[in-house]
């Protein structure tokens, strides 16, 4: 599961740079939460919340029905 979360998160990367962010790949917990850290830009961006919840796990979950959330760490 892990190896196709990053290939997902590959085809979402590309968004993210033209941004001047990126995201990488935690981990992806027992409990079906997946954690994700943004980079660059959007590591300090304000909306990077919304980027994770809206964005991010919005695409992972219509592709894994059965991810709980995604979750940003430092």
């Amino acid at each position: 599961m892990r190896e196709e979360i990053i290939a997902a998160l590959d085809k979402i990367r590309p968004h993210l740079q033209r941004d001047g962010g990126d995201v990488e790949f935690v981990d992806f917990t027992d409990d079906k939460i997946v954690k994700v850290r943004l980079q660059g830009h959007c590591a300090g961006c304000p909306m990077s919340q919304m980027t994770v919840k809206n964005g991010i796990e919005r695409l992972l979950k219509e592709e894994f029905p059965e991810i709980a959330s995604v979750e940003a760490v430092n």
